[in-house]
């Protein structure tokens, strides 16, 4: 497999996962983007420049987490060794639950799609696939990659290494349902807040759970008053409360309070979601829970955003 560019530009949007009872699962996506320029060089070395989220953190080589997926995306297709310039312009908050390891690993698949001169060989299927095989878990890239909301699962292959394929479903948020995201300042690693979970949960639970999933697919899909019992959750939540107590009292005083609110992913960010129609109610609460909004989008110490949501995935173009 030849190249058939050396220079393409990634967007990747954050990603929510989980949306309550869709545990590992469900997804949406934010329209707030990571943007990536990938330069294929002539050398072997591996340069990294991260602007925004991420600076000063994260490995500037051939360690970091875009480059290595560049490189699994080609290696997938045997494409040649090249050296790569990595141009990271980050804005999705790290370690909060918003899927910005997903969307690296995303960008950096799109990225050598863009780059090999075949690129239905990274296909959305295959993409879906290989994210998964890095992230563990299909959740946050499925969204990703497709865009608005997503179902994710996985199908037995004997051809796969683990004996299993990832799949997705889109489905479209009808218009006027709205996400407003809560980011607080401390991080909390994924490992660490699936490490609280049970291996064994009760048959009611996960009942209940299964009911909730299926009546949130159809509050997304037009039915904005069902948001508050579609995300109602038993599995994962409740346990993750000891290591996000802030966020766990968070979801629990807007949900007191009517607000359909949900630990987005791993945590510690919190996500509501509702009609814009109720946008002054929303207000209001947060007004009773937070305080009032600050000029800088803080209130109570929490980042208050609406990226509104991201109706497509991730994007590749190549650049002359």
């Amino acid at each position: 497999m030849r190249l058939g560019a050396d220079r393409v530009r990634v967007t990747v949007p954050a990603t929510s996962a989980n949306l309550g009872p869709g545990y590992d699962s469900l997804g949406l996506a934010l329209d707030l983007r990571d943007e990536l320029e990938v330069f294929a060089l002539a050398s072997d070395e591996v340069q990294v420049e991260v602007v925004g989220e991420g600076a000063g953190e994260v490995p500037t080589d051939a360690r970091h987490l875009v480059a290595r997926a560049v490189r699994i995306g080609l290696d997938h297709v045997g494409a040649p060794e090249v050296g790569l310039r990595l141009v990271c312009r980050n804005v999705i908050p790290h370690g909060r639950g918003l899927g910005s390891s997903a969307a690296a690993v995303v960008a950096g698949l799109f990225a050598a799609r863009g780059l090999i001169g075949d690129p239905t060989l990274l296909d959305d299927d295959v993409v879906l696939d290989l994210a998964t095989q890095i992230e563990g878990h299909p959740d946050n890239a499925a969204p990703a990659i497709l865009g608005g909301a997503t179902v994710a699962w996985s199908v037995s292959s004997a051809a796969a290494a683990d004996g299993a394929v990832a799949r997705a479903a889109r489905f479209d948020v009808a218009e006027g349902i709205e996400p407003l995201v809560l980011v607080p300042q401390e991080r909390l690693s994924t490992h660490r807040a699936r490490g609280v979970l049970p291996t064994v949960v009760p048959h009611e639970d996960a009942a209940f759970n299964a009911a909730r999933s299926a009546l949130l697919v159809a509050a997304l899909g037009g039915r904005p008053e069902l948001l508050l019992e579609a995300t109602a959750d038993r599995l994962h939540q409740g346990y993750r409360a000891e290591v996000m107590r802030a966020s766990a009292d968070l979801v629990g005083a807007l949900r007191g309070a009517g607000l359909a609110a949900v630990v987005s992913g791993a945590g510690p960010t919190v996500l509501v979601l509702g009609a814009e129609a109720d946008r002054a109610r929303q207000d209001e609460v947060l007004a009773s829970v937070l305080g009032v909004v600050q000029e800088d989008g803080t209130a109570g110490g929490w980042r208050t955003l609406r990226p509104g949501i991201a109706r497509g995935g991730a994007t590749v173009e190549q650049v002359a």
